[in-house]
């Protein structure tokens, strides 16, 4: 712009998106492709190269991040998941009451939790504020939310029980398959849930439990399957009475794989039975495992480390870009 006095001052148009050269109508239409498709895909539909649609998202996450305020929050869900081959690992931390992404970082180690404290303490959420928080059952999970989040009460989602349960029934399953070969073929049958077998797998299912007294397998399948069924229970003390009476059961039995989930059921008990508290935030880990993955498809065309998590803000986060972009889509 030339002023009266013949100088020029440059101005920056209202309509001027974050990054140089773009608007902010281009903007909203890459953050929308993006928590669509892979940035690939997006990249070819605007004809951007591939390292400025993902600064186009990267930007705009942080600037949102940075505005974003979760004083409000009180419980957390902290779960990790693979970002690449081998033991990359990222963990997230998701508000279990609006059912969003809240905080990401690097590793699955005490620091990790370190850093997922000081992340949220940046943006408003102080450690000592959160009242529960559910995990699994890693000592390095369960040793960092003892020391950062002071005030939370730790709760063991029934899922990873289950799981252990399950992989525990699988290991005697393998064992025995050694000498009884028909129990190869059973393998998804005694994972699947019963309902969702045919009436043949549902048959050859009810043949091995009839042979319960001496098959180690068919045992392992109804401990697991006692121990989901208590786990669906509300009241916390029928919960806490009927996970030690099933302990102890199985240390008396024969089903060594079966005795390690009983000792880790004894060792954790406290923050299992928490779960007839607070089992919507469960509910809310098992479905955020598909919004995992897709986060990890979808960051194809993202190269670097610290795009990851911009994916996941994108396609979990629910962050509301408005506040800096008022052609961007509404948040679901």
């Amino acid at each position: 712009m030339k002023l009266p006095d013949g100088l020029v001052r440059q101005i920056e148009p209202p309509w001027a998106g974050k990054l140089t050269g773009f608007t902010l109508l281009f903007d909203a239409l890459v953050l929308m492709l993006c928590q669509q498709m892979t940035s690939a895909a997006a990249e070819r539909l605007v004809g951007e190269s591939r390292h400025r649609v993902p600064t186009i998202c990267e930007r705009y996450v942080e600037l949102t991040l940075a505005q974003g305020d979760f004083s409000e929050v009180r419980e957390l869900a902290i779960n990790e998941t693979s970002r690449a081959r081998g033991h990359d690992y990222i963990t997230l931390a998701a508000d279990a009451v609006d059912r969003r992404v809240v905080a990401v970082a690097e590793g699955r180690s005490v620091e990790t939790i370190d850093t997922l404290a000081a992340e949220l303490a940046s943006r408003g959420c102080a450690p000592e504020q959160v009242s529960s928080v559910s995990i699994d059952m890693s000592p390095a999970f369960i040793k960092g939310c003892e020391q950062r989040l002071p005030n939370a009460q730790i709760t063991f989602d029934k899922f990873h029980v289950v799981w252990h349960a399950s992989f525990a029934h699988d290991k005697m399953r393998r064992i025995e398959q050694r000498t009884d070969h028909s129990l190869k073929s059973m393998r998804w049958s005694l994972l699947k849930d019963r309902s969702r077998l045919s009436s043949e797998a549902a048959a050859n299912l009810d043949a091995l439990i009839a042979r319960m007294s001496t098959m180690r397998t068919a045992r392992a399948w109804v401990y697991k399957e006692q121990l989901r069924e208590i786990l669906e229970r509300k009241q916390i003390d029928v919960v806490r009475d009927m996970l030690r009476h099933w302990c102890s059961c199985v240390m008396r039995s024969k089903v060594e794989p079966m005795k390690e989930v009983a000792a880790l059921v004894r060792k954790h008990l406290e923050g299992i039975d928490a779960w007839a508290q607070t089992r919507q935030i469960n509910g809310f880990l098992e479905a955020l495992d598909g919004l995992f993955q897709a986060a990890k498809r979808r960051a194809r065309g993202f190269t670097r480390m610290s795009t990851t998590p911009t994916v996941i803000f994108l396609i979990a986060g629910k962050l509301d870009f408005r506040v800096i972009n008022p052609h961007a889509s509404q948040p679901t």
